[in-house]
């Protein structure tokens, strides 16, 4: 056998690192869901609330997982007093002019240490003996690294003076001192740092240029010349109650049926209009106006790119109305 049938950890030693992991990410997930309604800054106030609900289900997970080590469940330890003290100072900076600070401690010091952590531990586990600990370590591992890539795109947006660069570089420097001091998350010590990664992919950051647009106050949101084509092609096939030229637009997965249109029977429309337009990630939504002599209704459509072009991942008819043949058409 290429592996014994005994983990590297102790049962009662593998518990204790997860009451360690478990404090960490409850102790992070308290001071950004705190910390939301301190941050005037929109893109930084929408990264924390977006990874607060992600560090729970890590703490959640890590809690279940303990019974099956024969420990107490949902119970969180720190290493020692020293690592209290560290989370004690990441969150110090309350006041609504230390976002950075905030982002700084998080981002640049806790969560690419913890992630060290996670991926030290998932080395030494044994794939045969501890596949459950593994699993949870895999999503968290995940979940950091994606938290890790949207935090730097805000900070390089907020970061953009030599004060501000100072800022951060000492803070940084004092929170990286108190972490080493402790021994890290579990006390054991700083695991070696993980090998360099590639440049983040695309889905890792893309909310957070969202998050970051949003903030500019785009009044309009641009379509895409080939989107465009597609939504006047949909709003067509609509209008004509073409079944087959709309199912073009359809992704599989999307349920087209009787009951689906059944608040659209009956009614016959002349014109479609685009009412409502905003993206999320890499995905577009957009609302639909269809418009007749005996009917108004309209459609939510939520668009995604894929190989074949962008498609439609999710239809619903939100209302239909009586029509208004006595007021002008625009």
């Amino acid at each position: 056998m290429s592996h014994a049938l005994a983990g590297q950890f102790p049962v009662d030693h593998s518990a204790r690192l997860l009451r360690n992991y478990r404090y960490a990410a409850e102790r992070s997930m308290r001071a950004l869901g705190g910390w939301i309604a301190l941050t005037p800054e929109l893109p930084a106030k929408l990264l924390l609330g977006r990874h607060v609900w992600d560090l729970a289900q890590h703490a959640d997970a890590f809690g279940r997982r303990l019974p099956e080590l024969r420990a107490q469940a949902q119970t969180s330890e720190p290493p020692n007093a020293r690592l209290v003290a560290f989370m004690d100072a990441l969150e110090e900076p309350e006041q609504p002019h230390q976002t950075v600070e905030r982002l700084v401690g998080v981002y640049r010091v806790l969560k690419p240490h913890v992630l060290a952590v996670y991926l030290d531990h998932l080395g030494r586990a044994n794939p045969v003996y501890e596949p459950p600990t593994r699993r949870i370590l895999l999503r968290c591992v995940e979940d950091e690294r994606r938290h890790i890539a949207a935090g730097e795109v805000i900070l390089r947006h907020l970061v953009r003076t030599p004060a501000l660069v100072e800022r951060a570089s000492v803070w940084q420097g004092r929170l990286e001192g108190l972490v080493a001091a402790a021994g890290g998350a579990t006390g054991d010590g700083l695991p070696g740092a993980p090998p360099p990664a590639a440049g983040p992919a695309l889905e890792l950051v893309d909310d957070a240029l969202e998050w970051i647009r949003l903030a500019e106050t785009v009044i309009e949101w641009p379509i895409s010349d080939d989107l465009r084509v597609a939504l006047a092609s949909f709003g067509a096939a609509l209008v004509a109650r073409d079944e087959a030229a709309l199912g073009r637009w359809l992704a599989p997965e999307v349920v087209w049926d009787d009951a689906a249109r059944a608040p659209l029977h009956g009614a016959t429309f002349a014109r479609h209009d685009i009412v409502a337009f905003s993206r999320v990630g890499r995905q577009c939504l957009v609302k639909v106006r269809l418009d007749g002599p005996t009917a108004a209704a309209t459609l939510l459509s939520r668009w995604a790119p894929s190989e074949a072009g962008w498609r439609v991942a999710a239809l619903e008819v939100a209302r239909v109305d009586a029509g208004r043949p006595d007021l002008p058409r625009r």
